[in-house]
């Protein structure tokens, strides 16, 4: 359905897009530790990790952040918090480095900044693997105060974009931007805005955003339809789940299926896009955020939502071959991708 000449006509218009993004930004923060210098603690006798450089990068919603921004959109708004603190200044500087706006950004004292911090480990034989992950979260309701101050923030921009796109990291509830106050009133904006592009990613409610374009992968795809899911789910299920998620939202759902690609289910029927084949070591972290940070900005400029997970595949299939971090990929690098693979991620209709 994409040719390449109404990809290059998408992807010129990009910068013509402005967004909000609205959700759970996270810092994250890499250590690079080198066995070969490790020393033995004198207090403890465990092993002390040397950290020899230390990587600081955007991520969960920072990440959807500078996937729009190196695609060139031209407004970005985040919509969401950090703490005042060493954290949150690393992440305000990454936002700020890739253009993004933060007026609406707010610091509070009284919060940490979500931090996901990730050691790295250079074993002697030279290569590098990640060692057990730290989380910095907010473990309490998200201040009542805060809530409304970012309720206003979206009803301020929202004659100013062209879409809103949460992306709903927190799995507790409540514990995020995503609160049940916050999504309530979005849903609200979006019944009542049908022109605007109301867009959502969330680990663990993408079943409760009514109006919105859904993205869920296919196990949080299995969890809104079922309520619990456990073990794998199969091409077939996933594409019964996003048939039951458009029957009850009716508005486009993009399954992501690894490494099958993305189910697409709107009023035109249901699709199947192919993955981008890719040869070599991939990292998939941060996959589904590069997806959005194609799909949002297509749908935006009138694309078809075959059109635009499309592009939300190529996309990932650049950012997966970046290792050790969350990848980007510009526009041109688009174009070259499509240019190399367009027959073999062809779209194929579904049954009805």
């Amino acid at each position: 359905m994409l040719t390449e000449q109404r990809l290059k006509n998408l992807l010129d218009n990009f910068p013509s897009v402005k967004i909000a993004l609205v959700g759970d930004f996270f810092l994250d923060k890499y250590l690079d530790c080198d066995r070969t210098l490790s020393e033995v603690s004198l207090e403890t006798g465990l092993e002390a990790f040397q950290v020899v450089r230390v990587r600081c990068y955007p991520g969960a919603a920072g990440t959807v952040a500078n996937n729009l921004k190196a695609l060139e959109v031209g407004e970005v708004y985040a919509v969401g918090f950090t703490g005042d603190d060493g954290e949150g200044y690393e992440l305000r500087r990454g936002l700020e480095r890739t253009g993004v706006d933060l007026t609406h950004f707010q610091i509070r004292p009284d919060l940490m900044t979500p931090t996901y911090t990730k050691p790295m480990m250079k074993e002697p034989d030279g290569h590098w693997h990640e060692l057990n992950r730290l989380d910095i979260k907010n473990r309490e309701p998200l201040p009542n105060d805060l809530q409304e101050q970012i309720i206003a923030s979206i009803k301020e921009l929202l004659p100013k974009v062209h879409a809103f796109i949460v992306s709903d990291q927190v799995q507790e509830r409540n514990c995020g931007v995503m609160t049940d106050k916050v999504r309530s009133s979005l849903n609200d904006l979006a019944a009542s805005n049908p022109d605007k592009v109301f867009y959502a990613d969330s680990r663990e409610r993408i079943g409760e955003f009514a109006n919105f374009a859904i993205k869920p992968n296919r196990y949080e795809a299995a969890k809104a339809v079922r309520g619990e899911w456990h073990g794998s789910v199969t091409f077939e299920q996933a594409f019964e789940f996003g048939q039951e998620l458009f029957g009850r939202n009716k508005k486009p759902v993009f399954v992501t299926i690894g490494e099958h690609g993305i189910l697409v289910f709107c009023e035109d029927g249901s699709w199947h896009i192919p993955a981008v084949p890719v040869a070599g070591e991939i990292d998939i972290v941060g996959a589904g955020d590069s997806v959005t940070g194609g799909i949002a900005p297509a749908l935006c400029l009138g694309a078809h939502p075959v059109e635009a997970a499309t592009i939300g595949n190529i996309v990932a299939s650049i950012t997966i071959q970046q290792i050790g971090v969350t990848g980007t990929a510009t526009r041109e690098q688009v174009l070259q991708r499509f240019r190399e693979v367009a027959k073999a991620i062809e779209p194929r209709p579904l049954r009805p």
